[in-house]
């Protein structure tokens, strides 16, 4: 019988990680922290519950309203069952808990292995990323979404119901539909099709259950970008956040319009190309994460939290000194240091707008990394890139990449 034993390491990465959750749940208390977000989720329950108008109200003193589909008000329900006090803890622990997830699923992505020593130390680490950190001071649900996909595209090709669980991340919230495209470009006609089927049920659901608000939202709130915030804020690192920045307005209009179908189309390809081409499905991914939020009308600095599985990829390549700058990038926050009270996010001098972009301006740059990765001349040998089930069903003969061409 074999008997696991305590080291030094272990006990240090145990330490380490206690440390920076009492860290973080004394900032949380010191600072009474408001958790928005969390606030919205329990309203739309409360709405679904009480029979009111689910789009018509507004919660804290930033007057936020509901932004998501019906579907996602019906899964907050349960959020009414507690106290507000208790349900933020419940969303903090939750959110650790699903840290460790990510983790866990992106070392998985990455084909690393996975011990209990640098779970605990990644866990430790990562919850000071800013989108993660963000996520959970906001109480938000991005780290949940995030898993959903990941697990559901780590699949093997031929398992079962593959696509169903991005399905359903779309209905939640709909930035997650790119990879139900992404599924179909790339061959995976089956998968892609069953996620499309599970957001059509989610869809279906919500209209049976809430007709009226139904109605509203995809025929009218959906195209109703500024309910959900100032576009041109610096909290909002997407493409049009940058633009507006950029070009001193709060309406890029069709700057941006040619910016976001040009990124859209460009990320599609190289997506295409490094699944398809070089059979690097993990790049692959990566860059439809990235070109959905990059195009994405609002991409707030905490739905950046692909940075996780983005990291796993860099470290499995071996490219450490990419991976500590993208890292410091996302720790820096310096987004927060320009000046952004009140319109002074438009009017930045030039020399403070790549402190007020980091993240859409990495982004850029990480798909021309990934399109001279996955190009003619990179080598396609690197097997850290390739999934683990790519791996195991190549080597019995089953190929799952998309095709050759």
């Amino acid at each position: 019988m074999t008997y696991r034993t305590v080291t030094p390491r272990s006990l240090a990465a145990v330490g380490a990680l206690a440390l920076s959750l009492a860290a973080l749940a004394t900032l949380c208390v010191a600072r009474r922290i408001p958790m928005a977000d969390t606030l919205v989720y329990r309203a739309e329950g409360a709405a679904v519950v009480d029979g009111t108008d689910l789009y018509g109200f507004t919660v804290t003193q930033w007057q936020l309203p509901a932004t998501y589909p019906p579907f996602a008000a019906i899964l907050f329900v349960p959020t009414t069952w507690l106290s507000l006090d208790a349900l933020k803890v419940v969303f903090v622990i939750g959110n650790a808990a699903l840290l460790a997830l990510l983790v866990r699923l992106s070392w998985r992505f990455a084909g690393m292995p996975a011990g209990p020593v640098p779970l605990l130390a990644a866990v430790a680490v990562g919850l000071w990323l800013e989108p993660v950190f963000q996520t959970v001071l906001f109480g938000q649900i991005n780290l949940a979404l995030v898993c959903l996909v990941l697990w559901d595209l780590s699949r093997p090709e031929q398992a079962l119901g593959k696509g169903f669980a991005l399905g359903v991340a779309a209905g939640i919230k709909l930035t997650p539909a790119v990879f139900i495209v992404y599924l179909l470009v790339t061959g995976r006609v089956r998968s892609g099709l069953i996620g499309l089927a599970a957001f059509t049920g989610t869809v279906l659901l919500g209209a049976l259950v809430l007709p009226e608000a139904s109605g509203e939202f995809w025929t009218t709130r959906l195209f109703e970008t500024g309910r959900v915030g100032k576009a041109w804020i610096v909290d909002n690192q997407s493409l049009q956040g940058m633009l507006g920045r950029l070009l001193h307005t709060a309406e890029p209009g069709v700057v941006w319009a040619v910016a976001a179908g040009a990124t859209a189309v460009a990320g599609l390809w190289i997506a295409r190309r490094a699944v398809v081409r070089a059979g690097l499905e993990t790049w692959g991914v990566l860059v439809m994460a990235l070109t959905a939020l990059l195009v994405s009308p609002i991409s707030w600095s905490h739905h950046w939290v692909w940075c996780v599985p983005l990291l796993a990829v860099l470290i499995a390549e071996r490219r450490f000194r990419t991976a500590a700058a993208v890292g410091v990038v996302w720790t820096a926050r310096t987004f927060w240091i320009v000046p952004h009270d009140g319109d002074l996010d438009l009017r930045l001098p030039w020399w403070q707008q790549v402190p007020a972009s980091p993240y859409p301006l990495l982004a850029l740059g990480l798909l021309v990394f990934a399109a001279w990765r996955t190009g003619p001349g990179a080598d396609k040998g690197d097997s850290a890139l390739v999934l683990p089930v790519q791996r195991a069903e190549a080597g019995s003969g089953v190929s799952t990449t998309a095709g050759t061409g």
